[in-house]
């Protein structure tokens, strides 16, 4: 079976070249285009989670051989996430030669945080499948690179820093306001507020409520640093 151009291109990109290039193929299609003739990607999507999952939690074992679990389990969190693999498929521009209905496609399936969440890690397994776990490993740990370094900053997200804020100073945790959503159905942009029990906010867009509640957070942590 061969391969189109843009899936050689893609190849280059992950820096592996499939023995069995039908295996890159079918992490590619999505269950929109699938039919009996042509499986989706869903199983290997099972399968690389699971991958990632061991790699990650390989990785941090070995970055701090004396943290406990409760330290590992956020920064496992931060590195599995479905937002942190969208941001991965996007950097390799994954959307670009996924295969998708026609419907995924006019709803701007490309770009959808959990549609490509979920290619990468059929990707992964598809990498597993054809070369074996070292190949998936070193895969996965150049492309999610520094961010396992910096995972520790990562982990502690700006909605958890500003509930610490609060209880450090006997108040109630802050609340999440949604002040308005736009865009079309397929790329809504949310805009949401943090505000405090004493009325101070911040507020940001993004195209998840979670990014726009990080987004708010942060915002509103830079306000107070800011004013003491």
């Amino acid at each position: 079976m061969k391969l189109s151009s843009d899936a050689v291109a893609f190849e280059k990109r992950i820096g592996h070249r499939f023995a069995r290039p039908e295996l890159l193929i079918r992490a590619l299609t999505h269950g929109s285009i699938s039919s009996p003739t042509r499986a989706d990607n869903q199983r290997l999507e099972f399968l690389g989670d699971r991958v990632l999952g061991l790699v990650m939690a390989t990785a941090l074992l070995e970055q701090d051989p004396n943290a406990s679990e409760g330290q590992l389990a956020p920064r496992f969190n931060a590195l599995v996430r479905k937002e942190t693999c969208a941001d991965i498929a996007r950097e390799i521009d994954l959307g670009a030669v996924l295969k998708l209905g026609r419907s995924e496609m006019i709803s701007g399936g490309r770009r959808k945080q959990a549609l490509l969440g979920d290619a990468i890690e059929a990707v992964i397994a598809a990498v597993y499948t054809d070369a074996g776990f070292e190949a998936a490993r070193d895969m996965i740990l150049r492309l999610w690179g520094e961010r396992i370094a910096r995972v520790d900053a990562d982990a502690r997200d700006a909605k958890t820093a500003l509930q610490e804020w609060a209880q450090a100073r006997g108040l109630k945790p802050p609340q999440y306001v949604e002040l308005d959503r736009s865009g079309p159905d397929h790329a809504p942009v949310f805009t949401i507020a943090a505000r405090l029990p004493d009325g101070t906010e911040a507020s940001a867009s993004a195209g998840s409520k979670r990014q726009a509640e990080q987004g708010a957070a942060t915002a509103l942590l830079e306000k107070l640093e800011q004013t003491t």
